[in-house]
C-alpha cells in the first residue's frame, strides 16, 4: 500500500531559464504563467521551444540535464518499511522527515490499517493481537513507573514489528531523482514502486521524467 498527498512541484520557470544560460538563448523561451481551466490558480506552461530544448538536454544525459535537479518536489508519502528501505537508495539531494517509532510506537493500540497487508489473515490477526498485548503491558509498566520492565517490553514491540508497518514521511527531492526512480522501478516486483511510478506519471510536465 502507498498513499500520497500534499504534492508540491515548483521552480519550473527558474530551472528552464537556467537551461538556456549556456547558449544565452533566453530570447527563444516561450513558456509562461497561465490561469488553469476552471479555476483561479496560475500554472507554469512549458512552451514548444522550451520543451524541445528540455527534451534534447534530457536525452543527452545527466551532465546536460542539470536543470532537472532544479525542479523541486515535496510529497507526503505513507508506505511500508520495506518500500522505504529501497526508496532510501535515492538519497542524492533528497530529504525525508518521517513519523517516529521511537516517539510514537507504544502510545496507542495498532490496527490493521497501520500495515500494508494484502490480506488480513488469521496469522496477521494473531500478530496484531500480540503487538497490542505488548503495548498494553508497556503502558501499564509506565503508569507504575517500572521503567526497566517498560523498556524491555518496548524493545520487544520493536523487534516483533512486521516490515509491513507503514510510515508517513514528507519527502523532498527533484525531477532528476524521480527520473532515476521511474526508469529503474516502473516494472519493479514490489507493487508500491509500480504504484508510485504511476503517481509520478501524473505530475506536472511528467514527460520530462518519463521520456526515454
Amino acid at each position: 500500500m502507498i498513499k500520497v498527498k500534499n504534492i508540491s512541484v515548483y521552480n519550473f520557470e527558474n530551472a528552464l531559464r537556467g537551461a538556456r544560460n549556456p547558449l544565452e538563448s533566453w530570447n527563444k523561451s516561450d513558456s509562461c504563467w497561465k490561469k488553469g481551466e476552471g479555476d483561479s490558480k496560475y500554472y507554469y506552461y512549458i512552451g514548444e521551444n522550451d520543451m524541445k530544448l528540455a527534451l534534447k538536454l534530457i536525452k543527452a544525459g545527466s551532465d546536460h540535464r542539470k536543470f532537472m535537479r532544479q525542479i523541486f518536489v515535496s510529497i507526503d508519502i505513507t508506505a511500508p518499511m520495506t518500500w522505504w528501505w529501497d526508496m532510501d537508495t535515492y538519497k542524492v539531494a533528497t530529504v525525508r522527515n518521517s513519523t517516529s517509532r521511537m516517539h510514537k510506537l507504544g502510545t496507542r493500540l495498532l490496527t490493521k490499517d497501520d500495515f500494508s497487508w494484502i490480506e488480513f489473515t488469521e496469522h496477521k490477526q494473531m500478530v496484531l493481537e500480540h503487538l497490542n498485548y505488548l503495548i498494553e503491558e508497556y503502558q501499564k509498566m509506565l503508569k507504575i513507573n517500572a521503567q526497566g520492565i517498560a523498556q524491555n517490553i518496548w524493545t520487544e514491540i520493536l523487534e516483533d514489528l512486521p516490515e509491513s508497518y507503514n510510515f508517513l514521511s514528507t519527502w523532498t527531492g527533484n525531477y532528476e531523482v524521480l527520473r532515476n526512480i521511474y526508469h529503474a522501478r516502473k516494472n519493479h516486483k514490489q507493487k508500491e514502486f509500480r504504484d508510485f511510478c504511476k503517481i509520478i506519471e501524473e505530475l506536472p510536465n511528467s514527460i520530462l521524467i518519463t521520456v526515454s
